[in-house]
C-alpha cells in the first residue's frame, strides 16, 4: 500500500497540471539598481572626467603623491620609489577599468537619446512638409480663384468702354432731337428768295389805306407769305384795299 502511495504521489509531482513546489535559490539575491539612477550618475561622472578640473586635480593628486613618497623619510613614505610606486599604479589602474565602462554607460544612454531626437525629428519634418504641401495647395486653389476675379484694371476698362458707349448714344440722340426739330419747323417759302423778302419788307413799310378792314390792317404780312396759295391771296386782298 505504501508503494502503491509513493507511485501515486511520483505521478502527481510529473503531472503537467499540477504546479511544482518552490525552491531554495542557491545563488543570493542581487540588488536590483535603478537603471535610470545608476546612468545619471555615469553620465556625471563622465562627463567630470572630460572637464579641465579632472585633469588638474588628477595631475596635482599624482605630483603630490609623487613627491610625497620621493622627498619625504623613508620612516613616511607608503608607497616608496623602490617599489615603483606600485600602489599609485593600482589606484590607476582601478581608476581606468571603472571609467571606461563609465563611459560607455553614458554614450550608450546618449546614443539613446540622438535615437529618439533623430525618430522625433524624422517625425517633425515629415509633419512639416505635410503642412508645405497643404499650404502649396491652398495657395495654387487661391491663384485659381483670383485668377477668375475681375481686377481693377479690368473694371476700369469695362466702364470705360460703356461710358463711350452711352456718349455715343447721348450724341446720336441729340442728332436724332435736332433733326426732328428741324422738320417741325415751318418754311417760309414766299420768302424763300431776296426778291420776296424785299417786296415783304416794302408792303409792311407802306401805310394801310383808307377805308381798310381793321384786321387786315393790323395783320403782319409775315404770317400771310407762308406758301404760293397764301401770297396769292395776300395780293387779292391788296388789290381789293386799293380799289376800295
Amino acid at each position: 500500500m505504501r508503494a502503491v502511495a509513493e507511485d501515486r504521489e511520483g505521478r502527481r509531482r510529473d503531472a503537467l497540471d499540477v504546479p511544482r513546489e518552490s525552491r531554495q535559490r542557491l545563488k543570493p539575491r542581487v540588488p536590483r539598481l535603478d537603471g535610470e539612477r545608476f546612468g545619471r550618475l555615469s553620465e556625471a561622472f563622465a562627463r567630470f572626467m572630460g572637464t579641465p578640473q579632472f585633469l588638474l586635480y588628477m595631475t596635482l593628486f599624482c605630483v603630490a603623491w609623487i613627491a610625497w613618497n620621493t622627498l619625504a623619510p623613508v620612516t613616511l613614505q607608503f608607497d616608496p620609489k623602490s617599489l615603483n610606486y606600485t600602489l599609485l599604479t593600482l589606484i590607476l589602474s582601478l581608476q581606468a577599468s571603472y571609467a571606461a565602462p563609465l563611459i560607455l554607460l553614458a554614450q550608450n544612454r546618449q546614443d539613446d537619446r540622438d535615437r529618439v531626437g533623430l525618430e522625433q525629428d524624422r517625425q517633425r519634418a515629415e509633419r512639416n512638409l505635410a503642412d508645405t504641401e497643404y499650404l502649396a495647395r491652398e495657395v495654387a486653389a487661391l491663384r485659381l480663384a483670383v485668377s477668375e476675379v475681375a481686377t481693377r484694371d479690368f473694371v476700369r476698362s469695362e466702364l470705360r468702354t460703356l461710358l463711350e458707349e452711352l456718349e455715343l448714344l447721348a450724341a446720336e440722340q441729340r442728332r436724332a432731337d435736332d433733326d426732328e426739330g428741324r422738320l417741325d419747323q415751318p418754311v417760309d417759302r414766299g420768302r424763300s428768295t431776296p426778291k420776296a423778302r424785299a417786296k415783304a419788307r416794302r408792303r409792311d413799310a407802306e401805310p394801310p389805306a383808307e377805308g381798310a378792314p381793321e384786321h387786315l390792317a393790323e395783320q403782319p404780312t409775315e404770317h400771310l407769305a407762308g406758301s404760293g396759295e397764301t401770297g396769292s391771296a395776300l395780293q387779292v386782298d391788296e388789290r381789293v384795299v386799293r380799289e376800295a
